[in-house]
């Protein structure tokens, strides 16, 4: 594999009149968590299908683990495992079973099957519930399984969309502990996710997918440092010092009761020095400082004008 585990530039993808991806361009380092981020109807779960050469695009191109998806499907088959929304294991199988009918579909060698099947459960804190129907596993224990099997024939890269979606919070991150370590071993992730805490959490680089085109890419803290509304917060000892400062700060909000100021910045250490120097010309120190930045809902919402599920809900 090169540097890059994926590449796509200028992918297109419409149903009749409705243009689903209209032109997106990403590129996926090898070993590290990529998240697309959207709302429902954004087009995360059609760009993870094209990628994984479930459906075809209607243009660009696009290279999974150095593979062209379009006229190389069965090598790109061969690296990639994908986790859809819904946990897709047989209900009737014991979660052994499961594992063993995916190690007998894939070209692993049977001799190594019963090793690789005792290996995941044991990866997953399955052992103890592996002779039992999975129809009596919870949420968290489905996921787990189906992340189970995704991994027996070992690719280089998985795709997770929406891998947490209905699991309560305890759940949610034994999930994003498993994706970590698969990291850690070397697998590139492609996280499709709703969840902002969990893009931010997780993923080396974001982009924020919103009516089939991407309208920001980069690092949750530069998504972020893209938003206003970033300050840095000063809170002094004494009322007379907060005066002080707020007559040499004529741009800052003061908040008497907090003895505070609210001074606009834009979160770097050259403008965060500028500020302490003015400071220090006037004698003046903080007691504390703080830098606040927009969140990640912050950002959502200034980039595609809606709120997150999660955000609604609230």
């Amino acid at each position: 594999m090169t540097n890059s585990a994926l590449t796509v530039s200028g992918l297109r993808k419409a149903y009749k009149d409705k243009v689903v991806l209209d032109g997106i361009d990403l590129d996926v380092p090898a070993g590290t968590i990529f998240s697309l981020l959207g709302p429902n109807g954004a087009g995360k779960t059609t760009t993870v299908n094209v990628l994984t050469t479930l459906i075809k695009a209607d243009g660009g191109t696009a290279r999974v683990a150095g593979h062209d998806v379009a006229t190389d499907a069965k090598a790109v088959r061969a690296a990639i495992g994908v986790t859809g929304q819904f946990a897709a294991v047989d209900e009737l199988l014991t979660g052994r079973e499961n594992l063993q009918l995916m190690v007998d579909l894939s070209p692993v060698p049977a001799t190594d099957g019963k090793r690789i099947v005792d290996d995941l459960l044991e990866r997953f804190e399955l052992v103890e519930s592996a002779g039992k129907p999975a129809s009596t596993y919870s949420g968290g224990m489905r996921r787990k399984l189906d992340l189970a099997m995704t991994l027996v024939g070992s690719p280089q890269i998985i795709f997770l969309d929406e891998p947490t979606t209905g699991l309560d919070p305890r759940s949610r991150r034994t999930m994003w502990t498993i994706i970590r370590d698969l990291v850690a071993d070397g697998v590139t992730v492609f996280l499709t996710t709703q969840y902002l805490e969990e893009a931010d959490q997780l993923a080396d680089r974001i982009a924020v997918l919103d009516q089939g085109r991407i309208v920001a890419q980069g690092t949750a803290d530069e998504l972020k440092r893209q938003i206003p509304g970033t300050h840095v917060r000063l809170r002094f000892a004494t009322a007379d010092q907060l005066d002080a400062a707020a007559r040499v700060l004529a741009d800052a909000t003061r908040d008497d009761d907090g003895l505070s100021l609210r001074v606009p910045g834009d979160g770097g250490t050259r403008s965060l020095r500028l500020l302490l120097d003015r400071l220090d010309e006037y004698a003046l120190a903080a007691e504390e400082l703080s830098v606040h930045t927009p969140d990640l809902d912050d950002v959502f919402l200034a980039l595609t004008g809606r709120q997150t599920e999660t955000e609604v809900a609230r």
